[in-house]
């Protein structure tokens, strides 16, 4: 029983793959809308149009903070049920908790170019307001989550 449950751990690896392969995936979608945004933004200059090609770069920086946080996740569950791997210090993830940490501050910036877009797209003053509001208590709860839990 102890060998089955000790190379259980190894069914991390379908999860680790597709998010790897989703990560992948949202690198590329992102670089390819970034070079059609500047290709753009080069045949607008001058024009009405710049600043409208400018603003579309905000959504694509939640496409790679997304690809981002897709690859973190991928490299923490490595780390933690497979093997170790030689990654920079601010990325090594000890523990499930360093893993929602590190997760929880990609959230944190998604959710801020999110409100960004929402503010950019203005339409109710009330909605966005309440919009800042619900994302800075999650945003706090976060933080609270990661400062409190991290203290043994």
């Amino acid at each position: 029983m102890d060998r089955i449950l000790s190379a259980s751990r190894y069914l991390v690896i379908i999860p680790v793959v597709v998010m790897l392969f989703a990560s992948a995936a949202a690198f590329l979608w992102g670089g390819y809308r970034t070079i059609v945004v500047l290709l753009h933004l080069v045949s607008s200059a001058g024009t009405s149009e710049e600043g409208h090609a400018i603003i579309e770069l905000i959504p694509i920086m939640d496409t790679f903070l997304i690809a981002t946080g897709l690859l973190i996740f991928a490299i923490g569950m490595y780390e933690l049920f497979i093997g170790k791997v030689q990654l920079p210090a601010w990325l090594v993830i000890h523990d499930l908790h360093d893993l929602k940490a590190k997760l929880g501050s990609v959230i944190i910036l998604v959710m801020a170019v999110a409100f960004l877009e929402n503010l950019i797209h203005w339409k109710n003053a009330w909605e966005t307001l309440l919009f800042a509001v619900g994302i800075a208590v999650v945003s706090a709860v976060l933080i609270a989550f990661n400062y409190y839990m991290g203290k043994d």
